[in-house]
């Protein structure tokens, strides 16, 4: 089944009397965008369905979803997303010790590094890890307001040398 339709049944379909669903879309789109503004445009999907429910209306969330899509609007996300990445300018030269093998034969051979984010109610705080790949057990780690690789990163590296036990002489930190 593909999707071409005949002559005779556009025809027919463009006869057909609408849906029931097509019925109370119409219904429905302007009670949606009216409540929308009326709490300044700032209610996304789920609150909206909340004040569908509220103001007496037996609707679901995925339907209100589509309702909403259809009308053209969009809650207010609080927030906005970090930037994640910036690419470098200059190629990458320094050698892949590793070779993408993330296993290590005992303790604090190989340590990762990885930089997340984690979402406050104050806003975005950068997190740093160092793991050892053979316990993966977080090793180092720094946290700050403001995302700044080198400090952040060499923060991470220098609380997981300070807290590390045993030898780190054959240590690779990818």
């Amino acid at each position: 089944m593909g999707g071409f339709m005949s002559a005779r049944g556009y025809r027919a379909a463009k006869r057909r009397l609408p849906s029931q669903r097509s019925l109370r879309d119409c219904e429905l789109i302007p009670i949606v965008t009216y409540i929308h503004q009326e709490n300044h445009g700032v209610y996304e999907v789920r609150a909206m369905w909340h004040a569908m429910r509220r103001a007496g209306y037996d609707i679901g969330r995925d339907q209100v979803a589509r309702l909403m899509k259809i009308a053209g609007i969009r809650g207010i996300v609080r927030g906005r997303n970090p930037i994640t990445t910036k690419s470098a300018k200059t190629p990458d030269l320094r050698p892949d010790l590793v070779q993408r093998n993330f296993c290590a034969p005992g303790p604090s051979r190989l340590w990762v590094a990885d930089i997340t984010y984690v979402r406050t109610q104050k806003g975005f705080v950068c997190t740093a890890f160092v793991t050892d790949v053979y316990s993966r057990k977080i090793v180092g780690w720094a946290t700050k307001r403001r995302m700044s690789t080198e400090a952040l990163s060499l923060e991470a590296l220098n609380h997981a040398i300070a807290t590390a036990k045993g030898s780190r002489e054959s240590l690779i930190h990818h």
